[in-house]
């Protein structure tokens, strides 16, 4: 059996990124308590899935360009003192919605700018902390360093998700929010031990515009790094219909706050036990056909979800989701990572972490919309399929990311 366990070498052997697996788990914990607590908050006062997915979807702008310009300023500066600037400021942020939050019934529109805020603060560190990684680590432990750091970004949801629903049952939605900006300040604190991570290469005499540029121009001219974010873009669009959850818990299974918080933990729990399980995914050699299978798994299991109204079987969909999704994830960051060079890493992971965190958001949008047009179930059934059919599309116009074989 410990050969399909996780290596855990990267945290044995490297300093920086023990601090960064420690820190990130802290953040992550809390983080999670504020990303089930805004949806709820906003449903709980509009009634309307298609708020809860406008809400999501006005965060995108900002994500899109903390994102982008994190990536360009991480090829340039220290990415030590990035993330812990990055921290103090995500701190801030989640202490200001602690506060609206504990005012008389709490301000919809302050709320939904200071979650774009957030989101563009969590956008700046993303690319660079993804992007630290392949310098704290060797080549040969890069598929275990993703695999450690996929159990911190789901160990985090799975615990933070369902504590978010015990929360706002018990004490309040404000609580939420204010232990997230304490996890941020801890964050903070694990980032200054770090080394410092001086960039690689001349960067100085570069506009930032023309850097965010260059990055953009260099994933043109990669049609493998084209087909990662695509495919998962077509299943974080399509597959992911977060922004009903509150209607599911409320509507499809009679449930409150707990039954919103377990579905949101319920594809955590599942990503969790299989990066767990990760030990043989550095065997693999054809990576962009796994990717594609299991992508088609993750758009079966939301099919399912949205066909059968049973809480336990919902709850399994979403958990064996999860699981299918840490697989691609892995690979997805193995094959970007491996594919570009060093000067354009962060910029690189910056549009890799507009994807992987602007998808959602884009598919919170149409499923609210779906929804507020048909049903609940029709939304997320007709996203599951579509998601199916996209990876198909997908191959059929980049059929080398399927043949891809290291």
């Amino acid at each position: 059996m410990p050969r399909f366990l996780v290596d855990v070498r990267p945290l044995r052997e490297n300093r920086n990124f023990r601090l960064l697996f420690t820190g990130q788990l802290v953040s992550l914990l809390g983080s999670n308590l504020t990303l089930v607590a805004i949806p709820f908050e906003v449903y709980q006062k509009t009634h309307s899935s298609l708020w809860v997915g406008l809400a999501s979807l006005f965060q995108l702008p900002c994500l899109i360009a903390g994102a982008l310009w994190g990536g360009a300023m991480g090829d340039r500066f220290d990415k030590k003192k990035l993330l812990v600037l990055g921290s103090i400021v995500s701190a801030t942020l989640s202490g200001a919605l602690a506060l609206n939050a504990l005012s008389l019934g709490g301000n919809i529109p302050l709320l939904m700018v200071l979650a774009a805020f957030s989101a563009g603060a969590g956008g700046f560190t993303g690319p660079i902390r993804s992007a630290a990684i392949p310098k704290m680590v060797g080549g040969e432990q890069l598929i275990a360093a993703y695999s450690l750091n996929q159990i911190v970004m789901n160990l985090g949801p799975f615990i933070g998700a369902a504590l978010a629903g015990e929360l706002i049952a018990d004490v309040g939605i404000s609580s939420c929010y204010a232990i997230d900006a304490m996890t941020f300040v801890a964050l903070a604190i694990f980032t200054s031990f770090m080394s410092a991570m001086k960039p690689s290469g001349q960067h100085t005499g570069i506009a930032m515009m023309r850097a965010i540029f260059d990055g953009f121009k260099y994933v043109r001219s990669n049609a493998l790094a084209q087909a990662v974010y695509l495919v998962d873009l077509n299943a974080m669009v399509f597959g992911l219909p977060r922004a009903l959850f509150p209607a599911m818990a409320l509507t499809v299974y009679h449930g409150g706050p707990r039954t919103f918080g377990l579905l949101s933990a319920a594809p955590a729990a599942g990503a969790l036990v299989m990066a767990v399980l990760t030990g043989w995914i550095d065997r693999v050699h054809r990576q962009g056909r796994l990717i594609a299978l299991v992508v088609i798994g993750w758009g079966a299991a939301m099919t399912l979800l949205g066909i059968v109204h049973i809480l336990w079987f919902g709850l399994l969909c979403l958990a064996v989701a999860g699981a299918t999704d840490v697989i691609s994830t892995i690979l997805r960051n193995t094959v970007l990572q491996n594919a570009i060079t060093d000067e354009f890493r962060s910029r690189i992971s910056s549009v890799q972490m507009a994807v992987v965190t602007g998808g959602p958001r884009l598919g919170d949008a149409e499923s609210g919309v779906v929804a507020s047009l048909t049903s609940t179930e029709f939304s997320i059934v007709s996203g599951g399929i579509a998601c199916m059919v996209g990876v198909v599309i997908l191959l059929r116009w980049r059929p080398g990311f399927w043949k891809h074989n290291v």
